[in-house]
């Protein structure tokens, strides 16, 4: 499916350095850009809007906020107490809702970072993760609170896609073959995760890496997605299986 990639924690690593600044090692892990004015604007809207409270609060961060990302188009809702990292590689299109508490953390040093589309709405509490990979939501994708997409790659969230609370996607793992060196320190591979259109994930389910779930499929609750499942399923249980097809 997706090229197998190896993302590493670099920019984490890098705030255990000795040769470099807390200062420039809040820029690499943050604000994503260097300068002292990317700096200033990133703190300053932070600061005066991130945790504003009530319909005073969604009004002055929905006309400051976009000027941190990529791209913002009309009609974006921001919730409070946003945690965002990395606004810069964040594209946002028209008329998407994200709810208080989120994470948007675009982190990598190569990755092209968060693209969510249109008519999209990411639930509270919810974190979309990079680690130098990307994430991608396509059209009218509905994520309930508290969930995870997590990419050391690419994950890819098809149009019409509903994932109900607490669903967790974790598009990479750790290696764990050699047991002379500890697993956090062993290769971490990343082959990436596709859900199609139409496809409806239970809470509490949960989608591993190097998985392809098939357009208009139905995932039960609490299942564990180990392998691919191909379109027009209803699969269920640890892990899961294809139950019967819809059609």
């Amino acid at each position: 499916m997706i090229k197998i990639e190896r993302y590493e924690d670099k920019i984490q690593k890098e705030l255990f350095a000795k040769d470099k600044s807390k200062f420039t090692k809040y820029i690499n892990l943050f604000v994503g850009k260097k300068g002292i004015f990317n700096l200033l604007k990133y703190e300053i809207i932070l600061i005066l809007f991130q945790d504003m409270r009530g319909a005073v609060g969604i009004f002055f961060r929905n006309l400051f906020f976009p000027l941190l990302f990529k791209k913002v188009g009309r009609g974006v809702s921001f919730g409070r107490s946003l945690t965002i990292r990395h606004p810069g590689k964040i594209s946002i299109e028209n008329d998407v809702v994200i709810d208080d508490y989120c994470v948007l953390d675009a982190k990598g040093n190569s990755n092209k970072g968060i693209y969510i589309s249109e008519h999209n709405f990411i639930g509270r509490g919810t974190i979309l993760s990079c680690k130098n990979g990307d994430i991608i939501l396509e059209r009218n994708v509905n994520i309930g609170f508290n969930c995870e997409v997590f990419s050391g790659s690419k994950v890819i969230i098809g149009e019409n896609t509903l994932i109900a609370a607490y669903v967790y996607i974790i598009g990479g793992g750790h290696a764990y073959s050699s047991t002379d060196i500890p697993i956090a320190e062993q290769e971490k591979p990343s082959h990436g995760i596709k859900i199609e259109k139409n496809c409806w994930l239970g809470a509490g389910a949960k989608v591993f890496d190097d998985v392809i779930i098939g357009n208009d499929t139905v995932i039960g609750a609490g299942a564990v997605v180990t392998r691919n499942i191909p379109a027009f399923s209803i699969a269920a249980g640890v892990p899961a299986r294809v139950a019967k097809s819809r059609k």
